[in-house]
């Protein structure tokens, strides 16, 4: 996640939480236990990504120039701003097929008509659970659209399509995704070959990283556990981290997360911090019945040797 600042700590929020829309000030109250990265404002919590009760985990990006936020409330519909939507997405619906089944009841807002104005926030979503489907959720159409995404891979491009078409010069995919039938939890959707393919980019454009993010994850090891797991996760991401350049950029990574579905463990890094935090959402802390944040500190510190 790269902001101009570090504004999202880890979070537990509680089953039964009530929260205000910053659209229309409607209330409304968690059916699940959430846990993620994400701060909280006077009558709700702006969540990042995170993991929920059901092992689904949501992650927001932002989405330039690919937004159509919907100016005119429909009647019968859920209507939020577009931040609110991963939060509400983790709170409501327990994996991918639940949210399926109700996206087309969920509204993304322009402020034309809001009780406070927010802009024109541009985002789209990840969303995956323990049965490995992964979907990227765009808000191109209304309703919104869900789109299959056996590469595992989202960056801030739009035009997820066009993504997946530019990496034909990178990588060749396998007949199964060509044809959209990756079985679930498939770690690999390309052949392996890269004879007479070209070396990815280097910059930090979303199109390269997404380029560099996909290339490496298809040739790093498939690891054997949860630890193996995130250890890659933190390999790959050290290729597409952005540092901290103020000359000549005003965001950089504030922060890089993990989530592992089934465990339902929440990894979490701050830019200046070279040791990872994790929180899992245990059955115990499910119970709870209290927003929790966890201080996590953003400081560089060393294990000295004697």
């Amino acid at each position: 996640m790269y902001w101009p600042t570090l504004g999202a700590s880890p979070v537990f929020v509680p089953r039964h939480y009530g929260w205000h829309s910053v659209y229309d000030d409607k209330r409304y109250v968690t059916k699940y236990a959430t846990l993620g990265s994400g701060h909280q404002h006077a009558r709700r919590i702006d969540m990042s990504d995170g993991v929920n009760e059901f092992g689904l985990a949501v992650q927001k990006l932002t989405f330039t120039n690919g937004s159509q936020l919907v100016e005119t409330p429909g009647e019968d519909k859920i209507h939020l701003a577009p931040f609110e939507l991963s939060f509400f997405l983790l709170s409501n619906y327990r994996s991918v097929e639940d949210i399926e089944a109700h996206v087309e009841e969920i509204e993304l807002m322009a402020d034309k008509y809001s009780l406070m104005k927010y802009g024109h926030s541009e985002l789209h979503f990840a969303a995956s659970d323990p049965t490995g489907r992964i979907v990227v959720i765009e808000p191109v159409t209304t309703p919104i659209e869900m789109i299959e995404n056996p590469l595992g891979v989202l960056t801030n491009s739009n035009h997820f399509g066009r993504q997946i078409e530019k990496l034909n010069k990178y990588l060749d995919f396998t007949p199964d995704f060509m044809n959209g039938t990756v079985p679930l939890n498939t770690p690999r959707v390309t052949t392996g070959n890269v004879s007479g393919k070209s070396i990815p980019p280097g910059s930090y454009s979303p199109g390269s990283r997404f380029i560099r993010a996909a290339y490496l994850k298809e040739r790093i090891d498939v690891p054997g556990n949860e630890n193996e797991a995130v250890d890659n996760c933190w390999h790959l991401l050290d290729a597409v981290n952005v540092p901290k350049s103020k000359e000549h950029q005003p965001t950089y990574s504030v922060y890089r997360a993990a989530v592992c579905c089934e465990s339902r463990n929440y990894y979490y890094q701050p830019y200046h911090a070279k040791s990872v935090a994790k929180v899992q959402l245990t059955d115990e802390l499910i119970e709870f019945n209290e927003v929790k944040f966890f201080k996590v500190a953003d400081q560089i510190s060393f294990n000295e040797l004697n």
